[in-house]
C-alpha cells in the first residue's frame, strides 16, 4: 500500500510524537491533525469551547468533541472533515485521536460549525453537502459576530435536519418568551445570545449555564452557605453564653441562700 503523507507541522510545532494513541486501522494511518488551528480568532474559539462545554453539561451521556478529524471512508485517510463540535450518542466516553465512522458504527449525530471569515462560505455550502452525504442527522451553523451571515441574508444561528438525503431548515419556536430552535437530537432549545449559543432544557424550562456563570453560581452558593454557617455558629455561641450566665446566676443564688 502506498504510504500516506503526514500533515505538515505547524510553525514551531514539535517533531516529537504526540503522547496519545494514533489511529491505525488495518495498517492504514489516520492522522489526528490536519495542521490547521482550531479557530482563527477569539470569537470563534470561545463560541466553540462554550458550545462543547455546555452540551457536555446538558447531555453527559453523549460523546462531545471539538475539532476532531472525522474519517468517513475506510482505507481513505485523504477524505476527512473536522467539525468544530460533534456529538454522538451511544458510543462511550473514551478519548479518541480521531473519529473513524466505520469503527464507531455510525457518523456523528449532530455537528456544529462556527463561522470565521475564511470558513463562512464553506460552512454554508461545501460542508453542508458533505455532512448530508455522511448521514449526520443535524447540522448547525453559528456566526458569533453576526456580520458574516448577515451579508448573505442568513440568520446568526441556523439548524438543519436531514430528510431524504438533504438538509431542511429547522423552524424557530417560542419557549419561555424567547425565540429559539429545537434540536430533536440534543432534545434542547438553542438560541443565539450575543457571541455565544445558549442552550435551554425544554423539560425544565431552564437555561444551561455557561462555565463562568456556573462557577459564579457555585461561588455565590458557597458564600451564602458560609454566611449561614457563621450565623448558626454565632447563634450557638450566644446560646452557650446565655446558658453559662444563667448557670452562674443559679450558683450565686444558691450560695446566697446558704
Amino acid at each position: 500500500m502506498e504510504d500516506v503523507p503526514t500533515p505538515a507541522l505547524a510553525p514551531n510545532a514539535s517533531a516529537e510524537p504526540p503522547p496519545y494513541p494514533q489511529m491505525v486501522d488495518d495498517g492504514v494511518f489516520y492522522p489526528c491533525s490536519d495542521g490547521r488551528p482550531m479557530a482563527e480568532n477569539m470569537w470563534q474559539a470561545e463560541a466553540i469551547m462554550a458550545a462543547a462545554g455546555d452540551i457536555r453539561v446538558a447531555r453527559p451521556q453523549a460523546l462531545v468533541a471539538a475539532d476532531i478529524l472525522v474519517y468517513p471512508e475506510q482505507g481513505n485517510p485523504r477524505v476527512n472533515i473536522a467539525p468544530d463540535v460533534l456529538v454522538a450518542f451511544g458510543l462511550g466516553h473514551h478519548k479518541r485521536s480521531s473519529y473513524l465512522v466505520w469503527r464507531e458504527g455510525k457518523p456523528p449525530d449532530w455537528v456544529l460549525e462556527v463561522a470565521s471569515p475564511s470558513t463562512a462560505s464553506r460552512d454554508l455550502e461545501i460542508k453542508r453537502r458533505r455532512y448530508a452525504e455522511m448521514g449526520v442527522t443535524e447540522y448547525w451553523l453559528f456566526d458569533p459576530t453576526e456580520k458574516l451571515f448577515r451579508r448573505r441574508g442568513e440568520a446568526q444561528l441556523q439548524g438543519y435536519a436531514l430528510a431524504a438525503g438533504r438538509y431542511q431548515p429547522l423552524p424557530a419556536m417560542a419557549a419561555g418568551g424567547m425565540a429559539m430552535i429545537r434540536s430533536d437530537v440534543l432534545r434542547l432549545g438553542l438560541r443565539a445570545e450575543n457571541e455565544l449559543i445558549r442552550l435551554r432544557d425544554l423539560e425544565t424550562g431552564k437555561d444551561v449555564l455557561h462555565r463562568d456563570e456556573a462557577e459564579a453560581d457555585r461561588a455565590r452558593e458557597t458564600a451564602l452557605r458560609r454566611a449561614a454557617d457563621a450565623r448558626v455558629a454565632e447563634a450557638d455561641a450566644r446560646v452557650a453564653e446565655l446558658e453559662a450566665l444563667l448557670q452562674r446566676q443559679r450558683e450565686e443564688s444558691h450560695g446566697n441562700r446558704t
